[in-house]
This record gives structure tokens, sequence and C-alpha cells, in this order.
């Protein structure tokens, strides 16, 4: 039984990338399933740190725009907008090139906050980052949560 609020696809998704980080590090969304999203980003001179391995703050990014993203088509967005609040992530493998693959599943889809697990693995579907992102369903009744 598929979790979206409305049918979505792949393009609807890139055209809210348009002119933002997203667009900027090269994320990509690949696959929308009943109860996921997935998307791939590259690993090159937009999301490498000085070393050459891949940024812990990309990854959480790309974590980030997973989470986000499937909260808001798990919502009507004519009387609600979502929020992040809260995301922690594991890195435990690094990656010096090819791509890194993100999947958002569900662990909490309450009325006024979701909970989401992002696993981000290599090309070879080895774990490279594992993290956890809050948000927040805020009714456009009411303002929304002051962010840190």
């Amino acid at each position: 039984m598929a979790i979206w609020f409305s049918s979505a696809d792949k393009a609807g998704l890139r055209s809210i990338a348009a002119n933002t980080m997203i667009e900027h590090l090269g994320i990509e969304f690949i696959e929308l399933g009943d109860d996921f999203l997935r998307a791939r980003m590259p690993v090159d001179r937009r999301t490498v740190q000085p070393a050459g391995l891949l940024h812990g703050g990309a990854s959480v990014a790309l974590a980030e725009t997973l989470g986000s993203a499937a909260s808001f088509l798990c919502i009507d967005p004519a009387q609600f907008a979502v929020v992040g609040v809260e995301v922690n992530a594991n890195h435990v493998r690094s990656v010096r090139d090819g791509w890194v693959i993100g999947t958002a599943r569900p662990l909490h889809l309450g009325k006024s906050t979701h909970v989401w697990d992002i696993r981000i693995v290599d090309e070879q579907e080895r774990l490279v980052c594992i993290s956890r992102l809050t948000m927040a369903v805020v009714s456009h009744s009411r303002p929304a949560p002051a962010s840190a």
C-alpha cells in the first residue's frame, strides 16, 4: 500500500530541485516505490572533502533531501508544510568516486511528525552512511517552529 498523499513522479521531484543545493550537488531522484524514495549523488569535486573522500556533510545533504522530499509527498501541500527538526548520521565507509545511492523509508508517519530512516550505499551496495531525519508537519494556519 502506497504511503504517498497523491501521485508523484520523478519529473515532479526533479522540478523541485531546480536552482537549489539539490541541483548543485547533482542529486537525482531515481525511484519512487510504494513506501520508499531513492536518489543518487555523484562523488565528485562538488561532494568530496579535501582528502578526496565523500564529505560527511554531502551525505547528510542527500539524507535530508530524501527525507524532506518524502515527507512532502506524504502531506496535502494545500494544508500543510514540512520542515526539518533533527538529522543525525553515522558515516561507516569512505567513498572516493562513482555514485552513492540513498533510500528513505518511514519509521513513523504521524499527524505532527515524520521520522525517516535513510541508508546510503555505494555502487556495490555497501553501507556508507545511516541517517535518521525527523520532520515537523506544520499547518499553514499556524507558524512554523523555529529551526536551529
